[in-house]
């Protein structure tokens, strides 16, 4: 393919991207699922060349801006409280789902190698990231389900990146030491985190000297690929690298960051994750072409692999259930007991958390990058991307309302113990602290007396407000009601002015970001 079509054709891509999206929307459906299947009907388009996926390409173009994505946003404090429920999904869950996989496929097809039975549950039993962010994107959790989720999908391409390279080894060799896959595991974890640490740590010192807050945006977006890499390069986890380095510059983006470059930055970043995500489900459904053509055809991959694949699927499914409502009888055991940190989820939780394990890029990515020659290759392709397809299109569409019978409450424990009002209050009050020493000048005369009466009605109104917010509440709805047809108006008229030549371009774009700051303000108070 010339490079200029390969350029067509990724424009085209994402031309499509946006018509899928907005098909979505329009039909209610999850993105992931509508980019699934647009990808896989665009793949058999006739003319269209076949997309033949790289697997090691897509896993460093993709993967780390995505986690380092789920870093950033992920609350530390719960990542903290809850890391060992995240352990035993993203360690435990992996391990036990990959050995269920492996018996499950030794017994339907006996001929074919423990190691390779071990490569194919390794590659299915990891939930995938971008799929599980995809998901959770449109439903709403309780924030410990919510970070259980969330942290497994950031910690869970480790355990199954570490298992899928001993079965490939083991196939390769014959031989297999438990004690040594442990072993290694933990020296990979260890070293990735030590890397992040320092990537992080740079990273952090570095921003405060750039001074450029376009050159601070570009590092930051650089560090994703830089702490994957370099932990790749040392033979440790890139993954956990990616992610602790992403955790480290969430803790100190608050400090770093000024309020433009904040603004600016989040708004590139989100878009090119966004871009990326879709791109990921749209280049999942256009390799189908390719997975099937390597099985011999629509037909004979049914015909001989249909019944083993819903096999493998079904067993996938059930060994999560297992690991899951397992794992919470274990911790309702505990609490019986009198372990005072032992807070089961209950079985509405467990069947939440259970269906939530779909799969994705990590998956494709692993089964592609199989040896020519590994045993049972083809079956492990056709599997792996019917695991794909089967988690994200019956999963992905059903999981809300999975959540919606579940009908989950948010525990006591999980609540902050301030509510958003109260936290304004308690910021108007600090800054009115401050504006009170600063209205008088040295002999204590008042030089400030319209900004201090400004604070003080200010901050004397948010603690009313905190104190009574449901009675509030419609007239502060109607207020910036008023306020947004106000900023709708006054866009208008600075419009005119423009077109009319009335202002310069200079006047209209410092006008203008006025105005979009205080939408976004009132925007902001209403929701």
């Amino acid at each position: 393919m010339e490079p200029t079509q390969l350029f067509e054709l990724v424009i085209a891509m994402f031309l499509a991207i946006i018509a899928l999206h907005y098909a979505a929307h329009r039909l209610g459906l999850p993105p992931s699922v509508a980019l699934l299947a647009g990808g896989s009907l665009l793949a058999f388009v006739p003319g269209l060349p076949a997309i033949t996926v790289d697997p090691g390409l897509v896993l460093v173009i993709f993967l780390p801006p995505l986690l380092m994505d789920g870093a950033w946003a992920i609350a530390l404090a719960r990542l903290r409280r809850h890391m060992i429920g995240i352990a035993s999904l993203a360690v435990g869950a992996v391990l036990f789902t990959c050995a269920v996989v492996a018996v499950a496929t030794h017994l339907l097809f006996p001929s074919l190698p423990w190691a390779a039975c071990a490569a194919l549950g390794a590659i299915v039993s990891p939930p995938d990231a971008v799929s599980a962010r995809a998901v959770l994107e449109r439903v709403r959790l309780p924030r410990r389900l919510q970070i259980l989720l969330e942290g497994e999908s950031l910690l869970n391409d480790a355990s199954g990146l570490v298992l899928f390279r001993f079965a490939v080894a083991a196939a390769a060799t014959g031989t297999f030491s438990a004690m040594e896959a442990v072993g290694d595991f933990f020296v990979l974890a260890l070293g990735g985190a030590i890397v992040g640490l320092a990537v992080g740590a740079t990273w952090a010192k570095l921003v405060r000297r750039l001074g450029d807050e376009y050159l601070i945006i570009a590092a930051t977006v650089l560090l994703a690929w830089i702490s994957y890499l370099l932990g790749e390069l040392l033979h440790v986890s890139g993954v956990i690298a990616t992610v602790t380095t992403g955790l480290i510059a969430s803790w100190h983006q608050h400090t770093v960051f000024s309020a433009a470059m904040r603004m600016r930055g989040t708004s590139f970043w989100t878009v090119m994750i966004f871009l990326m995500e879709a791109a990921v489900f749209t280049l999942i459904g256009l390799s189908l072409r390719d997975v099937v053509e390597r099985g011999g055809g629509f037909a004979t991959v049914i015909a001989t692999m249909g019944l083993p694949m819903l096999a493998i699927l079904v067993t996938l499914v059930i060994a999560r259930f297992a690991w899951v409502f397992g794992s919470d009888l274990v911790i309702r055991l505990c609490a019986a007991f009198g372990l005072k940190h032992a807070h089961p989820i209950g079985a509405g939780g467990s069947a939440v958390l259970g269906w939530a394990g779909v799969r994705g890029v990590v998956t494709l990515a692993l089964s592609l990058s199989l040896p020519e020659t590994f045993p049972g290759r083809d079956f492990i392709l056709v599997t792996s991307f019917a695991v794909i397809l089967g988690t994200v299109l019956v999963q992905g569409t059903t999981l809300g309302r999975v959540i919606a019978w579940a009908r989950l409450a948010e525990p006591q424990s999980e609540r902050a113990r301030l509510t958003m009002s109260q936290a304004e209050a308690a910021l108007a009050q600090a800054q009115l602290g401050i504006v009170q020493n600063l209205a008088y000048d040295a002999d204590g005369k008042l030089i400030h007396p319209q900004l201090l009466e400004r604070y003080q009605r200010r901050a004397t109104a948010i603690v009313d407000y905190a104190a009574r917010t449901e009675h509030y509440m419609p007239a502060l709805h109607a207020h910036f009601d008023v306020v947004l047809e106000a900023v709708a108006t006054g866009r208008r008229e600075l419009i005119r002015l423009h077109r009319a030549g009335e202002i310069d371009d200079e006047t209209l774009h410092e006008l203008e970001r006025d105005l979009d700051l205080e939408e976004l303000s009132a925007i902001s108070a209403k929701a």
